[in-house]
């Protein structure tokens, strides 16, 4: 089954509200950037990354004008050789970052086109453990006013979620602390409750923050400073009480060597949309798997669900804000704190593609 084409798109969707955390520009949309991978057993599969609102145009190029040339003609089944072949490929000009996202489209197409000609789910393929993964949600709400944050927290408790996470990092700590001890007394003793820096303290700042934090029996401190500082996130754990998360802004598999053997993780968190996809993200399970570490996820929950389901290891998907599931026809289930996978074979996302017609921004319209 030899690869005939690879066709990229892009859309913007815009988000219900504009949302900020404690690095990031105001988020107003996100993008969307789809690749759909057509083989000369005319089997397709689609597969997608997406931005937090900018780079979404030079993704698609690098994935039209450079990965698709690069691709066609050769085997769609052997995944592993396709995907060192493009790491190498753009070695030079993109070691992670952009090309990790590029990547990461046109791997999972290639695993939706290569499962579905096996009539095999992506769950069966990770290795079927169970029908369920453990779930929570996760906003970007750090300037909520606190009577806001505590609607939508109540409305993830409406919905079935059994574990929340806020955003921490306001100009004052003591606001922090103030709205953390807010949703610890609406969610009561026994909910899970985790808390996302997005990379804004020092190391002296996120290990006081995780001292004052710590009396609110917090299940992890996420990204408390830049994610290439992997002997302060060592620091961090060892000085502070909390266990610690990160992994949204890894982008190559070796980065999670560095975060799990110097850093010392507690909790993994790669994202198959910017690790290089599917191939790339069970390649950091596996390294978790063998350093004793529970797998987590960032966003991409409509995908990640079926990998943690597979997966014995698997922990906690991540349900973000960015709601790209609802851009699809067979979104995973939220019942009971769990996250519950649907679809056939493949990788189970299948885009709504009259839903996200308005939004295109590049590449052939959708054919409806």
């Amino acid at each position: 089954m030899k690869i005939q084409s690879l066709e990229p798109r892009l859309f913007r969707v815009p988000l219900p509200e504009p949302m900020e955390d404690a690095r990031h520009p105001t988020h107003t949309h996100f993008e969307l950037v789809t690749a759909t991978v057509c083989t000369t057993e005319s089997v397709e599969g689609t597969g997608y990354t997406y931005t937090g609102g900018h780079g979404g145009h030079a993704i698609f190029q690098l994935l039209e004008k450079d990965i698709a040339p690069f691709l066609i003609g050769r085997d769609a089944d052997d995944l592993e050789t396709l995907w060192d072949a493009l790491q190498w490929h753009l070695h030079y000009v993109g070691r992670g970052g952009i090309a990790s996202f590029a990547i990461a489209a046109a791997d999972i197409a290639l695993w939706d086109a290569s499962l579905t000609a096996r009539g095999q789910t992506l769950r069966e393929a990770a290795g079927g453990a169970r029908d369920w993964a453990l779930t929570y949600a996760g906003g970007i709400d750090l300037q909520f006013p606190l009577p806001k944050l505590l609607r939508q927290i109540e409305g993830y408790l409406e919905k079935g979620f059994r574990a929340v996470k806020i955003k921490v990092g306001r100009d004052e700590e003591r606001e922090d602390l103030e709205r953390i001890a807010a949703v610890r007394r609406l969610i009561g003793d026994e909910m899970v409750f985790m808390v996302d820096a997005n990379m804004k303290w020092t190391e002296e700042q996120a290990i006081r923050m995780s001292e004052a934090m710590a009396a609110y029996d917090i299940y992890w401190l996420e990204e408390p400073t830049i994610p290439d500082h992997y002997a302060a996130y060592r620091r961090i754990k060892e000085r502070g009480p909390l266990p610690v998360a990160m992994g949204e802004n890894l982008h190559l598999v070796d980065e999670f060597v560095h975060a799990l053997e110097i850093g010392n993780l507690d909790f993994p968190q790669p994202d198959a949309s910017n690790i290089g996809g599917i191939t790339g993200w069970l390649r950091v399970a596996e390294l978790c798997r063998r350093g004793g570490r529970p797998v987590s996820t960032h966003g991409m929950q409509e995908l990640h669900t079926h990998l943690l389901a597979g997966l014995a290891e698997g922990h906690y998907v991540e349900w973000h804000s960015f709601p790209i599931q609802d851009y699809t026809l067979e979104p995973p289930e939220i019942r009971d704190g769990r996250a519950w996978p649907r679809g056939g074979p493949g990788i189970g996302v299948q885009f709504d593609w009259e839903k996200l017609a308005p939004y295109i921004q590049a590449g052939p319209k959708v054919e409806l």
